[in-house]
């Protein structure tokens, strides 16, 4: 969060481009991790802000790490969503255009912790059975893998 301190110390709330990077964690059983975060309650997929000096496959894995405590393996990129209708005004009034990256991933090692700083809940869901209040960005990517959409998606 240091790059994007520093950035807001010189723009404030004006619109920014920022990369989020976000990792689709699939167990053996196909199920699919979701956290809860703590700032909103919201369900999603790990992921987060990428800092500057890191690839966006780091920033994923550094962000599943640190909501989850997986290390993530070998990662495909699933999608690439970006665009006016991905404009967000943060509650603070902070202002961006987001570029949304997300990889699927089967590989990871370490255990699940149920809760950290960021995350309510950590936990794996039948996508049959996922969790209400989802992202909307995130419900879009549900869509994509329950369709068998072809990927990776660039949009």
């Amino acid at each position: 969060m240091d790059y994007i301190n520093d950035l807001r110390s010189m723009v404030g709330h004006e619109k920014v481009i920022m990369v989020v990077s976000g990792a689709i964690v699939f167990d053996k059983k196909r199920r699919v991790l979701m956290q809860r975060r703590s700032d909103n309650g919201q369900w999603g997929f790990p992921g987060g802000f990428m800092e500057l000096g890191e690839s966006v496959q780091n920033a994923a894995r550094r962000e599943a790490y640190e909501e989850t405590g997986l290390h993530l393996g070998k990662l495909e990129l699933f999608s690439i969503h970006s665009g006016p209708k991905y404009g967000k005004i943060f509650p603070n009034g902070d202002q961006v255009s987001l570029v949304l990256i997300s990889f699927k991933c089967t590989e990871y090692i370490g255990e699940l912790t149920e809760r950290s700083e960021e995350s309510k809940q950590n936990k794996f869901f039948s996508l049959g059975a996922l969790p209400d209040h989802l992202f909307a960005e995130h419900r879009m990517l549900v869509n994509t893998i329950l369709l068998n959409k072809s990927y990776p998606i660039i949009e």
